[in-house]
């Protein structure tokens, strides 16, 4: 983090909210042997494009999408077919900072992605160490949990910044079959925890 900080460094990242088609959303807890953030509970996956030709394609964002669909198959045994590149929807971009352990941290603009999708899971136990789908009702007691300290439940930063910003909003919009009302990837909201 002292990097990050004196340097002010800062890189790509996305984060994909899947959702089946009950519209229950998909998380996971990241493993325990991750650098930043061990056995969080956080968004379906996230990561960072990797520098490759594939994953920087800026029309319709669809290098992230593309990175989104290779991490999803990385972390969680995701297929490809399973998560076609066009049904992803790039629905806003943040830009925050979190430390994790005083050495390590994030400094990102996180591309935020949706898709809803049923999808076969194999997650990968070097990245995941559980997965659930939940209800907006079971994820506001999971935020009650972790701001309670209760059962060691915690949450990655980004994911609590999405929660509190955007995510019941955009789940409503999702629900009703009005995602596309919620798309904003014009702004870069700079958010702090």
């Amino acid at each position: 983090m002292e990097k990050i900080e004196s340097e002010n460094l800062l890189h790509r990242a996305f984060s994909v909210f899947l959702f089946n088609s009950k519209h229950e959303l998909l998380l996971q807890q990241r493993s325990a042997t991750k650098v930043t953030f061990p056995l969080v509970w956080t968004n379906t996956c996230c990561s960072h494009p990797l520098y490759r030709e594939s994953e920087l394609i800026q029309e319709n964002f669809l290098g992230v999408r593309n990175a989104a669909q290779r991490k999803l198959l990385d972390e969680l045994g995701i297929p490809a077919e399973d998560v076609p590149v066009d049904q992803f929807t790039p629905l806003g971009r943040m830009l925050y900072k979190a430390p994790s352990d005083g050495k390590w941290g994030e400094h990102e603009l996180d591309y935020l992605l949706f898709i809803v999708r049923e999808v076969k899971l194999v997650p990968n136990p070097d990245e995941v160490a559980d997965v659930k789908y939940v209800s907006r009702e079971q994820l506001r007691e999971l935020i009650q949990q972790a701001d309670a300290g209760e059962g060691g439940v915690k949450l990655s930063p980004w994911f609590r910044l999405v929660v509190d910003n955007f995510l019941m909003g955009w789940w409503e919009h999702l629900e009703k079959g009005t995602l596309a009302e919620a798309v904003d990837m014009e702004t870069i909201h700079k958010l702090k925890q």
